[in-house]
């Protein structure tokens, strides 16, 4: 197809508005393509008057150039756009479009496409692939040699090897070398990883139906938005998106979800409405999609006997093709730490700068060679800008990359690692995560004309007895029968298991009028007694949904009735019962169960007319007029680890959130069970209500009352409200609980009151996919740094959204999720904050003794190059390979400290405390070095033309006055020697261990410095060895590493002027740099207040008497209510709509 393609022109595309990008790159050149029509003219007579392009409603046809039949296109982040001539823009192209109501999509695509509209679909969409080329590793290679840190490693390295600085300039090779074969082997990896994730999508071989050719086999790159596809057979994976039109499917959408749990899919309706297919489908939409990348375990054709679906999308516009963009083009992390490294690094090189300058000014004057003062200045730049600096920043994050992974956590972005040190709010899905995964059957309460009866315990052993319930229990759900396993919703197959009846498929021989051919029918147990039926067959199903609260089901009883049987939500269920049916004990009973934690299902049912066609029955008429039939009481427990954990996360106050698709009564309670919400405070009850007629948006707050039972509210769970309003309720004793309905009328019509509901909003309960992704992107408008906890069922959208997505599912999905982990629990969030935590203090540490080495070397050089001397190859060895290496590679071994402190660490490099801390520092060794350079000299021993000064017999230091030395010209002797190069270069190594010491922070984030074993004997080992070499007279010794022999009494003032540096620095460091109540004085001397969203809006909300409103109602018309938005901070932009 590529020969079609002319490259031409280049376009200006704003990628913020078409396409997922960050907000840092909102525009970017792309270069535009000419898909030319005319090839096709082989093939058959293609003429601008053709049918297939005079259609003006096509996108296709709206795009194409009548007069020379061709489409300009472009192609970002692996999807295709085409110019829109109509709408003067460019269109995503590569989907059916979107205002294609359910008629014509079964009339213009229910017969298949003509072989023309194929070709021209395929040679303006594309092919049906998804395609992840494995980066070969020249390109890895060439791309990491490429980077700036590499690049200027290279011209120290160049620049050391004309100086003969070659052992150094070695090391520094391996180092690299060992770095980017590192690098590129894990690039590689994750690029063949991803590569053989996709690659089984891109060679399946579908069967299509043609509007002439009939049926035909087909490899499914070929595929295009509207083909036919037959469905055949079971254990099929799904290479597009599809619209299902005729018969069902059941399929594991695993692969999206995180969890398989098979989901029934029914075909599109057939509804004369001009309303688009996606608007006029009651309930959810995705019920009718098989989604790309997901398994069709068993297709079941209708009355015509084969399951036919229309491509909806196809390649990279796919569900599955949306995820693996998420990974290709991951949502870019705006994280300080690394923007302030740049600003310090270039700050160090504009201190370099200047050290270039002095140094050129002293050479000049001391007319030295002009190649030799050239690399005089540009060794400054090497010593003043360390070339390891960005090397250490990460090792802390290696380091705690594999202490996550000895606790089970896995992380696929070890960037995010540093994140995780800065989260203060945390989303956590509940059922799966803060409750047990399966739900134990507690017991049924059934119902009859008098009201409730008694609550039938399947604890007892005893057979729940026959009629409407059993039958209901029995059959009311989208249990499946594989390879004579059933599988489905582990909620389903308690409530089936508890009936103790059994589930066969309908064979060739089963005849029974309506019953079609291979359905579910399900059979009392040989054992059961007093059952008048032989069996009940399933013969039609309204397949749950989150967003209508139910299922229903259509059933014939075996010589019996035709029924309809309804379970869901049991305010769903009783609004679609006969009001006489319902008992008036209902909001009671259903609260104290739902107020003990218990998840309560309601059933009801109806009979039906035996002489109805099922297929024919609409939804809205088989849900009416139902009988009230009992509550279905389930146990969902919370996991042991869970209320510790929150305990342990609120303590260090961290802010905890609740987002759960469950009732928001349940929530209530296993919020309060879990600690989630204290005893003593208060939880307020948010309900907004949509425009009904001439009627505004409304937005009321109730209190909620516990374990008192008044009357009910329109909510979704019947809470009761508390009627007198307490005086104490003020920031911090009161939360915030809604419904996903009541958050998405407050986003549409309450927009100016969301951040401050947001800000004690803790439980959110009945939120679809969507909207949890829409809570998470909210907080982090308020500038929260926002981690999201999920079993990856319905969470995936919310995993990627958020700062640090955690998932507890080991399903493809948590692929898209930067940390996943292998215990099932939330304990892993802890860990991961004080991982998180330690790596960020390690790096600041890591950061500052870099810097601070830098500047000692640069001082000490500079000082020296007054003289016209400098240290020798040996010294800096020295200082760079047996002291700086080796404390680089074992500073960040200390751990995570075991308890979570309530505030975090400093999030930015460029901070008050932290550049206090290297500035006082570098005064400090500057001070020490101009001192110990200026002493030395002042020395009545002191001689330029001497290379030692020990006298011949050094009995003891009373006896040294002038020293009788040996006179020895410099002849023989190194260039590098002197007093000032000895005095300077035992000033600045020992400085470098003492420093090391001192930054090695230990608590509150990081294990104390003496639990890091290795690191406290390599600098035992260093330090002794330092002086070992300044105390002992060994003349080989010294030659090696060009030092003068001194006095003993001048060695020992080296040692108290090392000695009184470390205790200044260590009470610098300790009782102002690390003073954390003398920093809030400071804070509140200078009025200082965080500028962050949340802070913000606290601060005002503190200040506002009339917050929260208690038991008031406000609408959308008035003043305090407008839609303006009130806060803006704008963060990535995803489609999730497809997961």
């Amino acid at each position: 197809m590529g020969d079609h393609f002319e490259k031409g022109q280049r376009a200006l595309l704003n990628e913020g508005e078409e396409n997922e990008m960050d907000e840092f790159q909102t525009y970017s050149w792309k270069k535009v393509m000419w898909i030319y029509l005319s090839a096709l003219n082989s093939a058959f007579a293609l003429t601008r008057d053709h049918s297939l392009i005079t259609d003006e409603q096509c996108i296709i046809n709206r795009a194409l150039r009548k007069t020379d039949l061709k489409v300009r296109c472009i192609k970002v982040q692996k999807i295709r756009y085409v110019w829109d001539n109509l709408e003067g823009q460019f269109q995503k192209i590569g989907s059916l479009e979107a205002w294609l109501t359910s008629a014509k999509i079964h009339l213009k695509f229910g017969s298949g496409l003509t072989k023309e509209e194929q070709d021209i679909r395929r040679l303006i969409c594309g092919p049906n692939t998804i395609d992840v080329e494995i980066t070969p590793i020249w390109k890895l290679l060439i791309k990491e040699v490429l980077n700036p840190f590499y690049i200027f490693q290279l011209f120290s390295v160049c620049l050391w090897f004309s100086e003969d600085y070659k052992e150094y300039a070695f090391a520094i090779i391996i180092m690299s070398v060992i770095s980017i074969a590192l690098t590129v082997y894990d690039l590689r990896e994750q690029s063949v990883k991803l590569h053989r994730l996709v690659e089984s999508h891109n060679s399946i071989t579908v069967s299509v139906c043609g509007r002439k050719t009939g049926v035909q086999e087909l490899e499914s790159r070929f595929l295009v938005p509207g083909d036919l596809l037959i469905l055949t057979g079971n254990k099929v994976k799904m290479p597009c998106d599809a619209i299902l039109i005729d018969g069902s499917c059941v399929v594991d959408e695993g692969m999206l979800t995180g969890e398989s749990i098979p989901v029934t899919k029914m075909p599109l309706p057939k509804m004369d409405s001009s309303v688009p297919w996606k608007m006029q489908s009651e309930g959810d939409y995705k019920r009718h999609i098989l989604f790309c990348g997901t398994e069709v375990i068993q297709a079941k054709g209708a009355s015509s006997g084969n399951v036919r679906a229309v491509v909806l999308q196809t390649g990279f516009n796919t569900a599955k093709g949306d995820l693996v963009r998420s990974i290709l083009y991951p949502k870019p992390m705006n994280f300080k730490l690394y923007r302030d490294a740049i600003r310090f690094l270039l700050c160090l090189v504009g201190i370099a700068t200047i050290g270039m300058i002095y140094t050129l000014c002293v050479y000049v004057r001391s007319r030295e060679l002009p190649e030799e003062v050239v690399k005089k200045a540009l060794d400054v730049i090497t010593i003043a800008v360390p070339p390891a600096l960005p090397a250490a920043l990460t090792t802390g994050i290696i380091y705690a990359q594999r202490r996550l992974k000895k606790r089970g956590i896995f992380c696929i972005s070890p960037q995010r690692i540093n994140v995780c040190g800065q989260l203060n709010l945390v989303c956590f899905d509940k059922t799966g995560t803060l409750t047990r995964d399966g739900l134990d059957l507690w017991g049924v309460l059934p119902c009859s004309k008098n009201g409730f009866q008694e609550v039938h315990s399947f604890a007892s052993g005893r057979a729940l007895p026959w009629g409407p319930l059993c039958a209901a229990m029995a059959s009311c759900h989208s249990l499946i029968l594989i390879d004579g396993t059933i599988q489905g919703d582990p909620l389903d197959i308690k409530m089936f298991e508890a009936t103790a009846w059994e589930m066969d498929i309908s064979g060739a021989d089963f005849h029974l009028k309506g019953v079609p051919a291979h359905a579910v029918v399900v059979k009392p147990c040989k054992t059961a007694s007093q059952v008048p039926v032989e069996g009940i067959a399933i013969l039609h199903q309204f397949p749950f949904s989150s967003t209508l609260q139910r299922m229903t089901v259509i059933v014939q009883e075996m010589g019996g009735d035709r029924l309809a049987f309804m379970k869901g939500a049991p305010e769903r269920v009783a609004s679609f019962c006969q009001p006489e049916t319902v008992p008036t004990s209902f909001v009671s009973e259903l609260q104290i169960y739902t107020t003990q934690g218990f998840r309560v299902i309601a059933l009801a049912y109806k009979k039906l007319e035996l002489d109805h066609h099922i297929m024919a029955l609409m939804r809205d008429k088989v849900e009416s007029d139902l009988i009230f039939l009992g509550l279905l009481i389930l146990e969902n427990r919370l996991k042991e680890e869970t209320k510790p954990v929150l305990e342990e996360l609120i303590s260090a106050r961290i802010r905890t959130v609740m987002i759960t698709g469950d009732n928001l009564q349940t929530a209530i309670t296993v919020a309060r069970k879990s600690g989630m919400v204290s005893e003593s405070q208060k939880i307020i009850l948010i309900e907004a209500n949509e425009m009904t007629g001439s009627s505004s948006a409304s937005i009321s707050w109730k209190l909620v009352e516990e374990k008192k039972h008044l009357g009910c509210g329109n909510q979704d769970n019947y809470i009761n409200i508390k009627k007198e309003v307490p005086n104490n309720d003020r920031e911090g004793s009161y939360h915030f609980a809604l419904s996903g309905k009541s958050f998405q009328v407050i986003s549409q019509h309450f927009s100016s009151l969301l951040p401050k509901i947001l800000i004690n909003g803790t439980i959110f309960a009945r939120m679809s996919p969507g909207q949890k992704s829409s809570l998470v992107e909210e907080f982090q408008k308020l500038d929260y740094f926002v981690g999201m906890c999920g079993d990856g069922a319905n969470d995936c959208g919310a995993l990627k959204m958020a700062h640090v997505g955690i998932s507890l599912s080991e399903q493809e999905a948590s692929v898209a999720s930067p940390f996943t982990s292998q215990t099932p629990n939330i304990e892993c969030v802890p860990h991961l904050i004080k991982e998180g935590r330690a790596a960020l203090v390690t790096s600041f540490c890591m950061f500052k003794y870099m810097a601070l080495y830098s500047m000692i070397q640069y001082v000490g050089v500079l000082l020296l190059y007054w003289e016209t001397n400098t240290l020798s190859n040996y010294q800096f060895l020295f200082q760079d390979l047996a002291i700086t290496t080796l404390i680089g590679v074992t500073m960040n071994l200390n751990g995570a400290y075991p308890k979570l402190v309530p505030f975090r660490p400093a999030g930015r490099l460029i901070s008050p405390p932290l550049l206090l801390s290297v500035v006082l520092n570098v005064l400090l060794s500057l001070s020490m070095h101009i001192v110990g350079f200026i002493l030395v000299q002042r020395q009545p021993w002191y001689s330029v033309e001497m290379h030692s000064a020990c006298p011949v017999k050094n009995d003891s230091i009373s006896k040294l006055t002038i020293p009788t030395t040996v006179p020895e010209k410099l002849g023989n002797i190194s260039a590098f020697t002197s007093f000032e190069n000895t005095t300077i270069w035992f000033l600045g190594t020992i400085n470098c261990i003492i420093v090391a010491l001192i930054f090695s922070k230990g608590k509150p984030f990081r294990q104390p410095t003496y639990t890091n074993y290795i690191f406290v004997l390599v600098l035992i080992i260093q330090l002794g060895v330092c002086l070992f070499i300044l105390f002992a007279d060994i003349p080989e010794l010294y030659r090696r590493l060009d030092l003068l022999c001194t006095p003993v009494l001048w060695r020992v003032y080296i040692v108290v002027m090392l000695s009184s540096n470390f205790i200044v620095s260590l009470i610098v460091e300790e009782a102002i740099i690390e003073n954390q109540a003398l920093w809030m004085i400071i804070k509140r001397c200078f009025g200082y207040q965080s500028k962050s969203q949340y802070r913000i809006w606290q601060r005002v909300l503190a200040n506002d008497p009339s917050w929260p409103p208690l038991n008031q109602t406000s609408y959308s018309g008035m003043p305090s209510c407008g839609r303006g938005v009130s806060y803006s901070n704008p963060v990535f932009e995803s489609n999730e709509e497809q997961l």
